[in-house]
């Protein structure tokens, strides 16, 4: 494997690191309603665990609001029975035809619980990143010692390693700022 072929790996794998704490921390209720919020709630469709906005439409009418309109009407108290067992700690109503979450406001001391979890978790991405730093950097080691790879061209790789290292972390951190302050100014 070329110096190349790592650093396209270790770039796509740290991006793909960084789109999932993406997806995680916006599925962190802040108090406003968000389709993103019951994105991981699946419902048991003909056997099959199926994500709710494969069945029905999903719409955001307020701030404090999530409307779930299922396609098929006879789909309704599965919908409501996935969302109940979910843990969301919200309590769905339904009309028959339509589901109803209603985002209630976060105390001050649930947006801190919020907070320091979300910490916690763009630490262990952080974690995750440095990890696949560590193992380019045995890889690249490794060329070198095999004598596919100068002393300098190592050294340069390293170093567009760190870099390449340090953007994706400013990145994690920048989603975990962003989404703290938006916990607790919400």
């Amino acid at each position: 494997m070329t110096v190349s072929e790592i650093m396209q790996q270790i770039e796509r794998k740290m991006s793909t690191s960084i789109d999932v704490l993406h997806r995680e921390l916006g599925a962190i209720r802040t108090g406003r309603a968000s389709a993103a919020i019951i994105e991981h709630v699946r419902v048991d469709y003909a056997g099959t665990p199926t994500p709710i906005h494969h069945l029905a439409n999903v719409s955001v009418p307020d701030a404090r609001q999530i409307l779930i309109q299922p396609w098929d009407r006879s789909m309704v108290s599965q919908v409501e029975k996935a969302l109940m067992k979910s843990d969301l700690g919200l309590t769905p109503s339904s009309d028959g035809q339509v589901i109803r979450l209603v985002i209630p406001p976060l105390s001050q001391e649930r947006r801190l619980e919020l907070t320091k979890m979300v910490h916690k978790r763009v630490e262990e991405d952080k974690v995750a990143i440095r990890n696949l730093r560590r193992d380019a950097l045995e890889q690249i080691k490794k060329l070198e010692k095999d004598k596919e790879l100068s002393q300098d061209e190592s050294k340069r790789s390293q170093d567009q390693l760190q870099k390449v290292t340090d953007a994706y972390t400013a990145k994690a951190e920048k989603l975990g700022k962003d989404k703290e302050l938006e916990l607790l100014s919400g």
